[in-house]
């Protein structure tokens, strides 16, 4: 009995810590201030792929996906913002940093999808 007791607390304290360092480490892999960059026009590029796309997206987002943007960068203007996001924030981050190598200046990770859009919606509120 005393052992299930413990097993049970290894298992919840592990879950726990799941949470905790995912609520972490989307904080802060997050680029901050982005609600000013996407008044200000930033293009926001969706790093998931096509089928993820059209399964739903951010309205008026570009999809080219981690998987071809090595080739496909060149069909972007490197002097504009561009705000990457992804179904979990993990892609976004590796597509900011392909596009800072490749010379864009202005990339910014905008995490996942869903933590995007709550900016979006926010922004389309007090408007």
């Amino acid at each position: 009995m005393k052992t299930s007791y413990i097993l049970i607390s290894i298992i919840l304290t592990v879950v726990m810590l799941f949470f905790v360092f995912n609520r972490i480490y989307r904080y802060n892999t997050i680029d901050h201030g982005l609600r000013k960059k996407i008044i200000k026009g930033a293009i926001i590029l969706d790093v998931r792929t096509d089928s993820e796309y059209n399964k739903g997206h951010i309205e008026g987002s570009i999809n080219m996906s981690l998987g071809t943007i090595r080739e496909r960068y060149i069909e972007l203007d490197s002097t504009k913002i561009y705000i990457t996001y992804c179904s979990h924030g993990l892609r976004s981050v590796k597509v900011k940093n392909i596009l800072k190598d490749k010379g864009f200046k202005k990339v910014f990770n905008g995490g996942a999808m869903s933590d995007l859009l709550t900016i979006i919606q926010k922004i389309s509120l007090k408007e």
